[in-house]
């Protein structure tokens, strides 16, 4: 393994152990009940959640009666993917790993998963071939990315901006919410539905929003500590402007964060060109 690697690797994991990934995963929990309701999953069968967080669609696979791992870059969030899981009464092998290197064989799981994760890749060819990869022939592939004007995607494109050189993510991860972006990187390898969704994040005010991600999401933490005040207090504004631009609340603020559902068939007989 590279140096670049590993060094990309730990900033990846440092990234998101940051903060409280828990809190925020908590605003979209239900969107896992999605995911793993979007294909059957079966008794017996061997599933895989990539980037899983803190488990909002394996713990849901587990619940049908799957094998299930829930891998990530981030260890750090298995404390409380443990304790989501001992909650929900199901076992969840958890593993540290990276989504663009996964450490199984190929055609190892009958269904595979990742919900607003491998969005995050470097690599999205990379990441892509990997999830159809470890894919069983037949098996089923389950995406949730998050669409180019949502709330989170918004963050992430304001975040990057702020980067000095963004040699590390060529493409941002938003692309995955469009409809072109998957069927390049898996509409020659499966069989694909695309769907939209949407959650809603729901606070006290627009202020209590900001005030959540600023303390619990791990690269907007990061930001805050690292970059010139300046530059940081201009991004605040901005984020502050469009929650209260995006805003349906009713004594609240209530902000609708839309998604495209990707669900993709592995046929028996391989599409992929021959190289």
């Amino acid at each position: 393994m590279s140096s670049d690697l590993t060094n990309s690797q730990d900033t990846d994991r440092a990234l998101w152990a940051t903060g409280d990934y828990d809190a925020i995963a908590e605003l979209i929990w239900d969107v896992g009940a999605a995911v793993a309701g979007a294909v059957s999953i079966e008794p017996g069968m061997r599933v895989l959640d990539v980037a899983t967080g803190t488990g909002n669609v394996a713990i849901r696979a587990a619940q049908a009666g799957a094998e299930v791992v829930g891998l990530d870059i981030s260890p750090e969030l298995f404390e409380a993917a443990r304790r989501r899981a001992g909650e929900a009464g199901v076992e969840v092998q958890w593993a540290e790993g990276d989504a663009e290197s996964l450490p199984y064989e190929d055609d190892s799981f009958d269904r595979v998963f990742s919900a607003f994760g491998t969005i995050h890749t470097t690599e999205h060819d990379h990441a892509a071939n990997e999830l159809v990869r470890v894919c069983k022939p037949g098996g089923e592939i389950v995406m949730a990315n998050w669409s180019p004007n949502s709330f989170p995607a918004r963050l992430s494109s304001l975040l990057r901006r702020l980067e000095q050189e963004d040699t590390r993510s060529p493409i941002d991860p938003s692309e995955w919410g469009t409809h072109g972006h998957p069927r390049r990187v898996l509409g020659g390898q499966l069989v694909l539905a695309i769907e939209p969704g949407s959650v809603d994040l729901v606070f006290e005010s627009a202020d209590a929003m900001l005030a959540a991600f600023e303390e619990n999401f791990g690269p907007l933490a990061v930001a805050r500590r690292e970059v010139d005040p300046q530059l940081y207090e201009n991004l605040r504004r901005e984020l502050r402007a469009w929650i209260e631009e995006h805003d349906t609340g009713e004594g609240e603020t209530r902000v609708s964060a839309s998604y495209l559902l990707v669900v993709g068939h592995k046929p028996v007989a391989d599409l992929r060109p021959n190289v």
